[in-house]
């Protein structure tokens, strides 16, 4: 059974920082490029960052470029999403990806004082 589980989320005031997980299991993780993406109250979704499956290359939108940082670790089956000077309009769902076929249910981030 294939499962993507996202944790780490949660209320952060501007300026702050925080680390989402992707936990994945019931397939082969290091065959998969993963991405994570955010979804916005009342907007469309939207890809944050992605990584290759052996981690070499990222790319990020770029309204986070030098802000947040996509990593992976395929021994424990794990995609992490490092975010840091956070500001209100990050507040969003974050959802991981392994592309292109399996979604998690995502983690809710706010940011706001």
């Amino acid at each position: 059974q294939v499962q993507l589980v996202e944790s780490g989320g949660g209320l952060v005031q501007p300026g702050g920082s925080l680390r989402l997980s992707c936990a994945a299991s019931g397939f082969i993780f290091s065959s998969y490029a993963m991405r994570w993406y955010r979804q916005a109250p009342g907007k469309e979704r939207e890809l944050v960052a992605g990584i290759s499956f052996a981690g070499r290359s990222t790319n990020y939108v770029d309204s986070v470029k030098g802000r947040f940082t996509i990593s992976r670790d395929n021994a424990k089956n794990a995609v992490y999403l490092q975010m840091n000077s956070l500001k209100p309009e990050a507040t969003a769902v974050y959802y991981c990806i392994a592309v292109p076929s399996y979604w998690g249910k995502g983690t809710l981030v706010t940011v706001s004082s």
